[in-house]
């Protein structure tokens, strides 16, 4: 199970440990230029210079890990089983279904089963969110002026 792949199974004690240790590291490394590392490769050192946001994503891949959390990325225009899609939007396979009937997130079909773009996943959660944040804007102001009253 170990050899899992970590979008299958939540890292080990010795993972999140290395992880972690290479995210502070690399951490104090990542500037405005870049993060540049050093691997050894046939018994030479090679530099290995990462723009600032391959360099980002790399780290933040290793903090998630270091904390101990599952992983997976994901291409932004990689189409999504129903499962992956409702495991990105944490919400069971049945509601995903009827999100995509209702018409909320596009799909289409391979088939008889149904595919989802990550990128219009991505675009409802990122609305759902929004929109919680606005509700939450509204009952906070509300609140305030009940307060005041």
């Amino acid at each position: 199970m170990a050899n899992a792949a970590l979008d299958q199974r939540t890292p080990t004690d010795e993972e999140v440990a290395v992880a972690s240790q290479a995210a502070s590291l690399m951490a104090s490394a990542l500037t405005a230029k870049g993060l540049p590392f050093t691997v050894l490769r046939d018994g030479e050192n090679v530099r290995v210079d990462l723009s600032p946001s391959v360099g980002q994503l790399v780290l933040d891949v290793l903090t998630h890990v270091g904390r101990g959390r599952m992983v997976t990325v994901l291409p932004y225009d990689a189409d999504l089983t129903t499962k992956e899609a409702a495991d990105l939007l944490n919400v069971s396979r049945p509601h995903l279904t009827k999100l995509l009937t209702d018409g909320h997130i596009p799909f289409h079909k391979v088939g008889s089963h149904r595919r989802v773009r990550a990128e219009d996943v991505i675009a409802f959660r990122e609305q759902r969110e929004a929109d919680r944040a606005a509700a939450l804007d509204e009952l906070q102001r509300l609140g305030q002026e009940f307060d005041a009253s």
